[in-house]
């Protein structure tokens, strides 16, 4: 088994190593001057199950890019297998048409990872569960919230706590993490004028006297959880914490929670976190290596991944 890390996220990869016991494979990664980018593996790895771990955040297509090209040098390499690990998914949001004449951006992407060379998927929380289904691999989605229902046991009450859904369509998700801590679930109404802007309408359920957590999978400007945890305060919250597995946090994203009512954002290391998201006051990363190195390790074996949340 070889593994092999792209520029996206040195650290994470670096930590998948060190959970395997497995040192990464030499790899060169470089940009030529007009920004070409130009890869070179400087092992052996004919013949062998090799895992790319390379997440496509910002930015997006430059490290899309060079998923596509590591790929592609590992299958003229003769590699036997090649599993593409992606922790955060970019074009996941793009999953369906919102409109007429506008892409399906997402199965783009699967489409051109799979033509790259790859012979399976191993990526966590994606945006929606049917873009398993753009693969024509194998296609494994993980789950963090494992490794926050840990985290959320170590530091709250849990007959204090309530998980809050910030939208209608992360209901199954929210759900799926009351159940694990044996928490009541609310839901903040909200009405999106137009992207990247939200507008809280209701709150359904009790959160009076409560502790919320905000669940979802990704965080982007950070509008729609600093509206709902003021909505929740005013609905009489004693405190609101938002779990959310990706954080890509762009724009003023980073002042904006830290200015907030957020108590803390916990977001995990599936996107290489900025200076200014370690500096943060109220913002707090919690590492998903052991999980991602357990699914590499059990795909190496061909053993099941879907066991590790039974």
């Amino acid at each position: 088994m070889k593994l092999v890390a792209g520029n996206a996220n040195r650290p994470l990869a670096e930590a998948i190593a060190a959970y395997l016991k497995l040192p990464l494979t030499k790899c060169v990664v470089r940009r030529f001057a007009d920004m070409e980018v130009f890869v070179e593996i400087q092992e052996n790895v004919r013949g062998q199950d090799v895992f790319v771990v390379q997440s496509t955040s910002f930015p997006a297509n430059d490290n899309l890019m060079e998923l596509l090209i590591i790929i592609d040098a590992l299958r003229r390499a003769s590699a036997h297998r090649i599993t593409a690990v992606i922790p955060y998914f970019g074009y996941a949001r793009q999953d369906r048409k919102p409109g007429p004449r506008t892409p399906i951006s997402a199965k783009l992407v699967a489409n051109m990872i799979t033509r790259a060379g790859a012979d399976r998927v191993l990526t966590v929380d994606l945006h929606a569960g049917q873009i398993q289904g753009f693969f024509d691999i194998p296609t494994d989605n993980l789950f963090a919230s494992p490794v926050m229902v840990r985290d959320i046991k170590e530091n709250f009450e849990s007959d204090l706590v309530t998980v809050v859904s910030p939208d209608v369509g992360g209901v199954v998700r929210a759900r799926g993490l009351a159940k694990r801590i044996g928490a009541p679930l609310a839901i903040v109404d909200k009405r999106r004028e137009r992207p990247g802007e939200s507008e809280v309408m209701n709150i359904i359920g009790d959160v009076e006297g409560r502790s919320c957590i905000l669940f979802d999978d990704i965080v982007d400007s950070g509008g729609t959880l600093c509206n709902a945890a003021e909505a929740l305060i005013d609905k009489g919250a004693i405190e609101v914490s938002a779990y959310i597995t990706h954080g890509v946090l762009s724009g003023g994203a980073v002042a904006r929670i830290t200015s907030s009512a957020l108590k803390q954002l916990v977001i995990t290391d599936s996107i290489q976190a900025t200076e200014a998201v370690r500096v943060s006051r109220n913002i707090r990363a919690i590492t998903i290596a052991p999980l991602i190195g357990e699914a590499i390790a059990r795909t190496a074996r061909e053993e099941s991944v879907s066991s590790l949340f039974d």
